[in-house]
């Protein structure tokens, strides 16, 4: 059993994936079986949850112990995690903050899994804020994307519109009012036929970006429910994208440069979402 309290107006799925992962795996079933108190009162939907609302989820002791991550790196400044896919980076700072002092830093899409890093004091916060503003942190992806690239290299040059209502977004070949400016540089590292396993270097970080980038070319992530290609996802079964965060380098100054040199690897595999 777990319980929290809720700070701000949102709807019950919203507020479980930004709190409780374990609850968020098995909110579909904790809701068929009525394992959610709001208030004390059982319930069997997705509601409307108002500030000061407590939530109790009745989640099993094998619910509760699901992983949401695995641990990469961590020392007294920074923990370097591994997020599964299906976790928010919000609710995953969450869960870390329930055990100590956790800083986000970035983030990555809920269903993009990888390594993401948090800072463990406001010192190391503040540069690693400084730090992934000013690009010296470097994050390559793989993703497993279709195999239709004109060219095995490129650097991609675009603009991004992002459409808050409908948590999407739109790319351009030409800058567009409120359109931000994105840069996408991949290589194609194999062939499978009608799909490709792609390193991706990001040299800006904006909201959906590989994902929309990469279909703009006509190479959508496999999996991917929002910009993806239907017919290829349903011929591999693929309910999950195909993109993890694998790798993360630093360029750091000041007291958080002892992690200039090391290499951080996720040990997920793009071909197998987790």
């Amino acid at each position: 059993m777990k319980s929290f309290v809720v700070k701000e107006k949102c709807n019950l799925k919203q507020f479980t994936d930004f709190v409780y992962p374990q609850g968020a795996f098995c909110l579909a079933a904790l809701l068929r079986g009525k394992d959610i108190k709001v208030n004390g009162a059982r319930i069997g939907k997705n509601v409307t949850l108002n500030a000061g609302d407590e939530v109790t989820y009745y989640t099993s002791p094998r619910q509760e112990q699901m992983p949401s991550h695995t641990v990469v790196y961590e020392d007294e400044n920074v923990l370097i995690a591994d997020k599964f896919q299906g976790v928010t980076a919000e609710g995953l700072c969450a869960e870390l903050c329930a055990l100590g002092e956790f800083y986000p830093v970035h983030r990555l899409d809920r269903n993009t899994g990888g390594l993401i890093a948090f800072a463990k004091n406001k010192t190391a916060e503040a540069q690693l804020l400084e730090a992934f503003k000013e690009r010296k942190v470097n994050k390559i992806y793989l993703a497993v994307c279709k195999n239709a690239f004109k060219n095995k290299t490129g650097t991609l040059t675009a603009y991004l519109v992002k459409n808050e209502a409908e948590s999407r977004v739109k790319v351009f070949s030409s800058p567009k009012s409120g359109g931000a400016r994105i840069i996408t540089e991949y290589e194609v590292l194999s062939e499978r036929g009608d799909t490709a396993l792609v390193k991706i270097t990001l040299h800006t970080g904006k909201t959906h970006q590989i994902r929309a980038h990469m279909a703009y070319i006509g190479c959508p992530v496999v999996g991917d429910g929002k910009y993806g290609d239907d017919a290829l996802n349903k011929k591999y079964s693929a309910g999950r994208q195909r993109l993890i965060a694998k790798y993360l380098t630093f360029n750091l100054d000041g007291g958080l440069s002892y992690l200039n040199g090391k290499e951080f690897k996720s040990n997920l595999d793009p071909d197998c979402p987790r």
